[in-house]
């Protein structure tokens, strides 16, 4: 009988992998130490007895099979047709393709697919980012910012928005003498954040919190990855919430309780030792307190650091005071909601099957419905050698993230999102690198072309899973982790010289630090943190032009905007560096631009002025000096394994 229960899961023989357990890895200067850092499991996960972590043909392995197992057993789950000799072929030029860096999957794909936890628990740990509104909060109460704490603490970015300022009222909650001993699990966090919230939100009755069950500081943290924080940042965020809403008994929820409360809620999260957050809050544009709430010192060092904040931003409108603020400190950013709710590519004019729109996600690449996730995958132009080369590739990039839309979260409102929207992010990194490589006229003219390829794609597949076709496809994400480990240029930005170091801090008992030092690699105490050492990686920019001490902000943008016409039909991700003499400039790039970008962001372009910098130029004549005391480092054994994508796509979000 074909049940989901008795088929057979998806393989690629051994045979065809054998050839590339030696084979050489197209690797960036600093590929290799970012893979076994970040994305290598341990081998004992998979086979009990099994010692060390993963290598490069391991994990493509995992990833291949653990997709295309996915759309197997949506194919036997549906009675349709399988063809197992076609997905095999596919699947091989999947693998080589991803082995080779052409592609590759979000670094949450590549550290979470074909894992037990995927399988066995929910899909979500696959998904990059989330977006939920605010604007049902006086129903729905707690479970927004439950919901929210839960997407962060399995990996997710969310991006969220204040419509709820002014819903609801807050009230003494009703303390009882119960007990609740919190149960040592995200659920058990979630429910009893979500339990106190209700009490503030809507009079309800609040237990005593008992921590005691709660694994101690450092022990391991099983299917997603990651050490135990112990209780004290749950207990700092259920005292925190409770002196911020006690405070404020009897009068309405504001904008900035909203954005403080998903702050605290992250501060914990990161507080978690491996797992961190990446929030966007998303305000009005004439909400002064909240536009100006990161000016309170010491609450920002203390959790309002925690989300990007930005607002919704009209055609037409007066940029004058926001403009002023962004040569201030970067913030905040700009959002033309509008223009995602009725545009997909700009070249392709209006179309409204993407209304619903609610918000995008921390790196604003993606526009999402209420409570809708995205998944993104990575392709590398700059390194294929022409059109064809590169169809091939998105081939593969489009059904990884076509096959991730065919799994379910533990969300059902969620699940009836991703369903009916079916939405993806194709994205490009190194951009950049193939303007200088092709010529922009030629990458353009090949976005264009790619995206109807996409099209293609998309209605032949949709029709063969019969499963509706994706409201949006393309994207451009800032990238980073990723990007390091082919050594292309994170999204649409410049890179940072054409020589330059580029320090990566190690805490001092990583296991691969004896490999870095035998290979020559310069180690030095961090100056700024105990129990740390930097590396520096000699870096030599490839395909070079330019570099973000000359790029103008102008171009920038034009880059952004020409992106959006031929390729996004989400959105581009770009923070755009500006120098001192174009500060002025800002509100009349605003004025010029705001119909040809859906989300922007500014930041000024400083020379760091500290020691150990993550970047720091240098000449060609010290590039070599340097590179020449190296050994490339080829192999690391080790125990440990990858720590994981904590969220979106890497551990900062350049916007």
């Amino acid at each position: 009988m074909r049940t989901i229960e008795n088929i057979r899961r998806f393989r690629l023989s051994d045979t065809f992998i054998e050839p590339y357990k030696d084979a050489e890895v197209p690797w960036g200067p600093l590929g290799y130490v970012t893979y076994k850092r970040t994305y290598s499991r341990r081998l004992s996960e998979f086979e009990p007895e099994a010692a060390g972590s993963e290598e490069w043909w391991q994990t493509c392995r995992r990833v291949v099979e653990g997709m295309f197992n996915m759309q197997k057993r949506h194919v036997f789950m549906l009675s349709l047709e399988w063809n197992d000799n076609k997905a095999q072929k596919t699947a091989k030029e999947a693998y080589d393709r991803l082995f080779n860096l052409k592609w590759t999957p979000p670094g949450r794909g590549l550290w979470m697919m074909g894992t037990k936890f995927i399988e066995e628990r929910t899909a979500a740990g696959l998904f990059n980012c989330a977006f939920r509104s605010t604007r049902d909060l006086g129903t729905k109460g707690g479970y927004l910012f439950a919901w929210m704490m839960d997407a962060l603490m399995v990996g997710i970015g969310v991006g969220f928005d204040t419509e709820g300022a002014g819903s609801l009222s807050i009230k003494e909650p009703q303390y009882t003498n119960d007990t609740l001993v919190i149960d040592d699990s995200r659920e058990g966090w979630v429910d009893s954040v979500h339990m106190l919230l209700d009490g503030f939100f809507f009079g309800s009755k609040v237990p005593k919190f008992d921590y005691s069950a709660i694994r101690k500081f450092g022990a391991e943290i099983r299917g997603f990855g990651g050490t135990s924080s112990g209780p004290d940042p749950l207990v700092e965020l259920h005292e925190s919430l409770r002196e911020l809403f006690s405070a404020k008994i009897g009068e309405n929820i504001t904008s900035v309780d909203i954005v403080d409360t998903e702050n605290l809620i992250g501060r914990c999260v990161v507080s978690g030792n491996v797992r961190r957050s990446a929030a966007l809050a998303m305000g009005r544009y004439d909400d002064t307190p909240y536009l100006e709430m990161k000016n309170d010192q010491e609450k920002l060092y203390h959790h309002r650091w925690g989300s990007n904040n930005s607002f919704n931003a009209e055609v037409g409108m007066d940029y004058t005071w926001h403009a002023e603020q962004s040569q201030k400190n970067g913030e905040p950013g700009y959002i033309w909601l509008d223009n995602a709710r009725t545009l997909g590519r700009f070249k392709d004019g209006r179309r409204y099957d993407d209304v619903n729109v609610a918000g995008f996600n921390p790196c604003v690449e993606q526009q999402l419905e209420d409570a809708e996730l995205c998944c993104l995958v990575e392709t590398y132009p700059a390194k294929h050698e022409d059109l064809e080369d590169y169809l091939r590739t998105l081939k593969i990039a489009y059904l990884y993230g076509k096959t991730i839309t065919l799994s379910n979260t533990h969300w059902p409102e969620t699940n009836a999102k991703m369903l009916k929207n079916r939405r993806i992010g194709l994205s490009q990194s190194g951009v950049v690198q193939a303007f200088n490589k092709f010529g922009r006229r030629e990458v353009y003219d090949m976005c264009d072309k790619a995206y109807g390829y996409v099209k293609q794609l998309d209605e032949e597949y949709s029709n063969w899973l019969c499963i509706p076709k994706s409201v949006r496809m393309t994207s451009i994400k800032p990238s980073g982790t990723v990007s390091l480990l082919n050594g292309s240029t994170p999204g649409i930005h410049f890179p940072e010289d054409e020589y330059y170091i580029r320090r990566i801090r190690f805490s001092t008992d990583n296991k691969m630090l004896d490999a870095l030092k035998d290979c020559g690699y310069n180690i030095e105490d961090d100056k700024y943190s105990p129990n740390t050492v930097c590396v520096e990686f000699p870096v030599h920019e490839p395909y070079f032009s330019k570099g973000k001490r000359s790029i103008s902000m102008w171009e920038q943008l034009e880059i952004a905007a020409q992106y959006q016409y031929y390729w996004a039909d989400n959105s581009v991700s770009i923070t755009v560096t500006f120098k001192p003499d174009e500060a002025s400039q800002i509100k009349s790039a605003l004025e010029l631009y705001e119909t040809r970008l859906k989300a922007v962001s500014f930041l000024k372009f400083e020379k760091t002025g500290y020691e150990q910098a993550p970047y720091e130029p240098i000449t060609e004549k010290e590039y070599k000096k340097l590179s020449a005391k190296i050994t490339p480092l080829t192999r690391i054994t080790d125990e440990e394994g990858g720590s994981g994508t904590k969220f979106c796509t890497n551990d900062t979000c350049t916007i």
